[in-house]
């Protein structure tokens, strides 16, 4: 009986401790739905913006500019084709455009492996040279 009594003449002091292994196992489980069901949630497509329609259509007088893939440009209105360079390409613009109605519009048809100065530099040289409508597509597989 001695044993017993000594027992409960121990002191007991309150434990100031938080016990970490159920926050731990929980944190795990949670990890484990988590990698498994992240690859399931990843879209398989994306969704890119649509561009809209014009206000004007633009009449059947239309040039295309064709910047290649080695940085040629030509220029092709109506049956003619010419190659120019991109100084010139603002002095054809500006006589394609006099000879014009004023909604006449220029498609410029790049290729999809030019790098994306050279097709801004070609739109500036056109803006600059005074056409209002410019459109741009994308050449190439």
């Amino acid at each position: 009986m001695p044993a017993v009594a000594s027992r409960g003449k121990r002191n007991r002091r309150t434990v100031n401790e938080i016990n970490m292994v159920p926050f731990i196992d929980v944190m795990l489980v949670l990890l484990i739905i988590f990698m498994v069901t992240a690859p399931m949630l990843t879209p398989g497509a994306i969704n890119v913006p649509k561009a809209g329609k014009s206000e004007r259509p633009p009449t059947k007088n239309i040039a295309h500019v064709l910047l290649g893939k080695d940085g040629t440009i030509k220029l092709q209105a109506g049956k003619s084709s010419k190659e120019l360079t991109l100084p010139e390409l603002g002095g054809a613009a500006k006589a394609w455009q006099s000879e014009q109605p004023e909604d006449s519009a220029m498609l410029l048809v790049a290729d999809k492996d030019l790098s994306y100065q050279k097709v801004m530099d070609a739109m500036t040289a056109i803006q600059a040279a005074g056409v209002k409508r410019v459109a741009l597509q994308v050449a190439g597989k």
